[in-house]
């Protein structure tokens, strides 16, 4: 069922964040309105009438707007504006009125708003609280930070809240109370009711994660159901807005409407017996910030109402049917009519008074630059926001570094004081060149990219080694004048290629760090918080606390019991064990702190991370070889006209040259990782015995260049 849309600008405003995107109710035959907020702290409700926006209302509210919903007496229309700045939410009907003020006096900005009847549901980053006609009635506490909130349509008095928190977890609360917790794949950035109302039975919710994963769980009342789940296999970004909407009409099955941050709107079409399947696909170069399905520009004319990060609202209509569009990710074609050329004219007219405007600023600029004392400086450089991500992919075990700016981008420049390798990505188009670093001077990567003309988006693929670490910093400097840059830092964990889990395997042998001495609850989570990502800023307020982590890039398991002067440590991977005793130890010297460490190692862990670390050694070791012979094979091809002589697979690697080529230049230090992932491992495993054996690593080596898993085995167990 194939589903053909196309662009529609109506308006574009300052910066656009999430949940700040929503349709009003319209009425039978007429055609619907826009509310949204941009970062200049208006609240804007627009309609279209003749292909030209109108605004109904604008509200200055001289804050900025983190969320805006809809709400409404139970069993009618949620035609109520509700804006949340910082702990304070105002309410408006759709003519403009500001019918409610309501300090929450909530700790921290409020990041999630619900409104149902006379309830409003509100979640800082770590509190959650209910008001029933004003008066708070339920809260809860959480150490780690909530991303979104979704309320269960069951009944008036049975209302479940389900909270998507950033530990990989759903948790469901009844009142103030935690009913259970539910494990999903990824770190959830928004969680909906399905369908707008939780499905047949009203329980059911579907997140998003923040590496694109989409998933269903009905919430039952004592335990939960899991249903479909979509992975990102075309590897697009994260979900930041889901929406549901019978696109294809009432009688037609219902769609699933998702946006992501690297600027992709997609359809799903759903079924009682079948999995998502993608109808639709657009791409706007920009992150987007809200999806809404309605009827906004015709009446009857079902579209999809998009918000982008920029300050874009523009939909994808199915209006123009005459207009042959496919859902592919090539840019859409231009379509003319009336009301397009009487846009075109606005624009215009609008284009030459802001020429007018710059010239006159400029000229201002220049006069005050040549009156300038001297010895006094005239700075006319603007502050510019970037919103940035910079977070651990499983698919490939490597970060995603992400940048987006409302200004052109000019040069980004990477330095690290760790080994990072950088990963080419097909979503960078900019130009890419390595300067030579001194490692002694801590200084090991240093990479200047240069961005195309009109680029506002960024993104890179790094790897990071376990045991290293230390601190990325990013300059992005933008095409404006005069010239100068925004530093970001982002810290670099020692075991920075693990992520939360909740789920341990009993049956496996573990290697296990124990250690004892005069340090506090807090004093262990800061350090486990430093070695470790994903771990909240907070303390949980217990007196032990049990954390579950794995490798995204070898699978093996980390788990952590911590109380007051104890902490346990177990894992399948010795070098894992070996790198927190060392950071953890080092830490606690810093502090004064008196540490007694002891480690217990099973030497099958040993044999069982070489066996995970095989397929990828020895596909590795197959490439390398692989781009070796292409040279001598293909000038071999050139001599002999009929190489049909050749052994098969010296035939495929002729045939495949470019591939080989472009997966090896893409990751060319992947086997050198890996040998140096087989060289800790053989030092940590002898480290655990008393027995330095860095004199054997060119030993090691030599066995290694001649791969063979059964060789490496018997080398380990030589001594």
């Amino acid at each position: 069922m194939s589903l053909v849309l196309q662009r529609l600008d109506y308006i574009n405003l300052g910066q656009i964040n999430t949940k700040c995107l929503e349709l009003l109710p319209g009425k039978e035959g007429q055609t619907q309105k826009v509310v949204v907020a941009d970062r200049n702290d208006n609240l804007i409700v627009f309609g279209v009438k003749k292909g030209a926006t109108s605004t109904v209302f604008k509200a200055p509210l001289q804050k900025q707007v983190d969320v805006i919903t809809l709400g409404g007496q139970l069993g009618s229309p949620s035609d109520k504006i509700f804006a949340v700045t910082l702990s304070d939410v105002k309410a408006f009907n759709r003519k403009g009125k500001n019918f409610l003020s309501f300090p929450s006096g909530m700790s921290g900005p409020v990041k999630s708003c619900v409104v149902k009847g006379s309830s409003m549901f509100l979640a800082t980053d770590h509190v959650y609280n209910r008001f029933v006609d004003l008066k708070e009635t339920d809260y809860y506490l959480l150490t780690d930070k909530i991303n979104s909130l979704c309320v269960l349509n069951t009944s008036d008095t049975d209302m479940r809240v389900v909270l998507a928190c950033q530990d990989r977890l759903l948790r469901v609360l009844v009142g103030s109370e935690l009913q259970y917790e539910v494990e999903v794949p990824g770190n959830p950035t928004c969680v909906t009711l399905l369908n707008r109302t939780g499905g047949y039975s009203g329980e059911e919710v579907v997140y998003g994660t923040s590496d694109g994963q989409l998933g269903v769980i009905s919430i039952g009342r004592s335990n939960p159901d899991h249903g479909w789940s979509h992975s990102n296999e075309l590897g697009r970004g994260g979900v930041t807005c889901i929406d549901f909407y019978n696109i294809y009409g009432p009688d037609e099955p219902s769609c699933m409407i998702v946006g992501r941050d690297d600027g992709y709107v997609e359809v799903f079409t759903l079924s009682d017996f079948e999995d998502p399947k993608i109808v639709f696909s657009f791409c706007a170069n920009e992150s987007v910030t809200g999806v809404r399905g309605g009827q906004v520009n015709s009446s009857g004319v079902d579209e999809i109402i998009v918000t982008t990060y920029k300050g874009w609202v523009f939909g994808l209509t199915s209006e123009m049917q005459d207009i042959v569009v496919h859902s592919s990710d090539a840019p859409l074609p231009t379509v003319v009519n009336e009301n397009q050329v009487q846009k075109v004219t606005e624009l215009e007219n609008e284009i030459k008074v802001m020429q007018t405007t710059l010239s006159k600023e400029k000229e201002k600029f220049q006069q005050a630059s040549a009156s300038a004392k001297s010895g006094q400086a005239y700075s006319a450089a603007a502050p510019f926001q970037v919103n940035d991500k910079f977070v651990l992919s499983r698919e490939d075990a490597s970060y995603i570094l992400a940048l987006e700016t409302q200004v052109s981008l000019d040069v980004i420049l990477l330095q690290s004081d760790v080994p990072v390798d950088i990963i080419d990505s097909d979503k960078s188009s900019a130009v890419m060149s390595t300067s030579e670093c001194d490692p002694s001077e801590g200084n090991f990567l240093l990479v200047t990219f240069r961005c195309q003309a009109n680029t506002t988006r960024f993104e890179v693929k790094l790897r990071t080694i376990e045991g290293q670490y230390g601190t990325l910093k990013v300059y992005v400097t933008p095409k404006t004048q005069p010239k100068f840059c925004q530093v970001l830092e982002y810290v670099i964990k020692p075991l920075s290629l693990h992520q939360r889990s909740h789920y341990t395997d009993e049956g496996k042998d573990y290697n296990e760090l124990t250690i004892e001495g005069n340090f506090s609850l807090s004093d262990m989570h800061s350090w486990v918080r430093y070695c470790l990502p994903e771990v909240s800023e907070r303390p949980p307020a217990a007196e032990s606390v049990n954390l579950n982590f794995v490798s995204v890039f070898l699978d093996t398991d980390l788990s952590i019991m911590y109380e007051k002067n104890k902490a346990v440590f177990k894992s399948d991977n010795i070098s894992t064990i070996a790198i927190l005793k060392d950071v953890i130890s080092r830490e606690a010297i810093k502090r004064k702190v008196s540490l007694n460490a002891n480690v217990s190692m099973e030497e099958s862990t040993v044999a069982h991370v070489l066996r995970l670390i095989h397929p990828k050694m020895e596909y590795q070791t197959m490439l390398a070889k692989k781009v070796q012979l292409i040279d001598g094979l293909k000038d071999l091809q050139m001599q002999e006209d009929d190489i049909s002589f050749l052994a098969p697979e010296y035939q495929e690697i002729i045939e495949q040259e470019k591939k080989i080529r472009d997966e090896f230049t893409r990751q060319p230090a992947h086997l050198e990782r890996l040998y140096g992932m087989v060289t800790d491992l053989f030092i940590d495993k002898f480290k655990c015995k008393g027995v330095n054996v860095r004199n054997r690593v060119d030993d090691l080596t030599a066995v290694l260049d001649a791969y063979d898993l059964n060789a490496v085995l018997a080398f380990f167990n030589k001594f």
